[in-house]
């Protein structure tokens, strides 16, 4: 099969805009935390770029899309990308390399949006045993078994029991929710947890990560296609309606519960809504996304006061979101799902009758359910063996100056800097002796 130079430019260009998605989630998750943590939080997810990154080019690959091995997992045969540098390297109408640049890109991203859930208490280390274990155990054959087609003869979710996942509401968010649940529960609260405030400490970083995770969700979705056509307009225009949609949807959960609307609640809103149409924006019409969007944000917006009801301290709403939002999304196409869209199935609203609905909610159980009792096990592992929750001193002190001697605004730098700009002044009057102690005091007071 010879290659489409257009079908190239798209699933290359694609790639980059998934590849932004992960520095978008840092900026996310660095505006929510507060100024004690934001480093950690973001370099969570530029660490997780480097990990999975190599993981991907040494065995990832080959155990996701190389052959199959009892419809759960594939082959050794393409370890290194060997053989994949040959022009006759063909993945459908791009070359094969194109392909796994893509995917490796949604490789990354998975576990990058579980660190949500530990904000403010994880070891660096332990993240990074984490992400190597979990991305090993879960992602590969997840996504094989979501993904790899071969007429019968691939992955068991995909190709076996045909449940639908366009672009990964199941093989992401639905695994990587589950996931963030199990940590969650394993790492344990924060210190001052319900008592504390413990608010967002920049809400333009959040706004922009917001930003930047729409515009790389298009690649995402209508990247998914792998070809510049129909399919790929069709999951353009659906992924940007849904996300419309659900940002009013959220707000107006907002409105009615808290008299207000948010900027917070709009940002998330965005990415709810992103989340719910990732698996169906190939099986909806842009009306049904309009519906699946509402429906999603408004989910959504309840779901993520679960934690204080149930106990379980998900520091960014990961479980809320992606787990909530994932599972809607995919559950939906059994609802909503149209013929006239690229994934052809009629859901119930379309006399389609229940079965794709069964489908997708078996492929959604056995995904959450595996991805949650792996997390979990290796969690505990980790967390008894190189230690996964930070001591109390170093959660209280801050995870940045206790894990990377580092923070991310110098105070005292700036402190300095007003120092020096009062020198430059004309001097003042002479003090009077008997108040000048007095003044110096209450100027000490001020700097401290």
């Amino acid at each position: 099969m010879t290659t489409v130079p257009g079908d190239t430019a798209w699933v290359l260009a694609s790639a980059a805009l998934v590849m932004l998605m992960t520095p978008g989630l840092a900026f996310f998750y660095g505006g929510m935390v507060r100024v004690k943590s934001v480093l950690n939080m973001m370099m969570m997810s530029f660490i997780t770029i480097a990990v999975v990154t190599i993981l991907w080019v040494v065995v990832g690959y080959s155990l996701t899309f190389a052959g199959d091995t009892g419809h759960v997992i594939g082959d050794f045969s393409e370890v290194g990308l060997k053989g994949l540098m040959a022009p006759e390297a063909v993945s459908g109408t791009t070359p094969t390399l194109a392909f796994v640049a893509f995917q490796l890109m949604f490789a990354i991203i998975t576990p990058a949006l579980i660190s949500g859930a530990i904000a403010d208490r994880a070891t660096f280390r332990g993240w990074i045993a984490f992400v190597v274990g979990w991305t090993l155990l879960v992602y590969f054959p997840v996504a094989h078994s979501v993904w790899f087609l071969d007429d019968g003869n691939g992955g068991w979710i995909g190709d076996k029991l045909k449940a639908i996942d366009f672009a990964g509401g199941t093989a992401v968010h639905v695994n990587a929710g589950a996931a963030a649940l199990a940590l969650a529960i394993v790492l344990g609260r924060r210190i001052g947890w319900k008592k504390d405030p413990m608010r967002p400490h920049s809400l333009p970083l959040v706004i922009l990560g917001a930003g930047l995770l729409w515009f790389g969700w298009f690649g995402f979705n209508a990247g998914s296609a792998l070809s510049a056509g129909t399919t790929a307009a069709v999951t353009f225009v659906n992924t940007q309606v849904a996300t419309a949609a659900a940002v009013i949807g959220w707000l107006i959960v907002e409105r009615i519960r808290h008299g207000k609307a948010t900027t917070l609640g709009m940002a998330s809103g965005a990415v709810a809504g992103l989340v719910a149409i990732t698996p169906s924006c190939g099986a909806v019409t842009p009306v049904g996304a309009i519906f699946l969007g509402l429906l999603a944000g408004g989910i959504c917006a309840f779901a993520v006061s679960l934690k204080y009801k149930l106990g379980f301290d998900d520091s960014l709403d990961v479980v809320g979101v992606h787990l909530v939002g994932g599972l809607f999304g995919s559950l939906a196409i059994g609802f909503l799902g149209s013929a006239a869209a690229p994934s052809a199935v009629n859901g119930l609203f379309y006399g389609g009758g229940a079965s794709q609905l069964g489908r997708q909610a078996l492929a959604n159980l056995v995904v959450g359910v595996y991805s949650f009792t792996i997390a979990f096990i290796l969690a505990k592992v980790i967390d008894l063996t190189i230690g996964f929750r930070l001591k109390e001193e170093d959660e209280v002190a801050g995870v940045d100056q206790a894990e990377h001697a580092e923070t991310a605004y110098d105070f005292l730098g700036a402190a300095g800097l007003r120092g020096h700009n009062a020198l430059a002044r004309p001097p003042a009057p002479a003090a009077d002796p008997e108040n000048e102690s007095t003044e110096t005091s209450e100027k000490e007071g001020a700097n401290a």
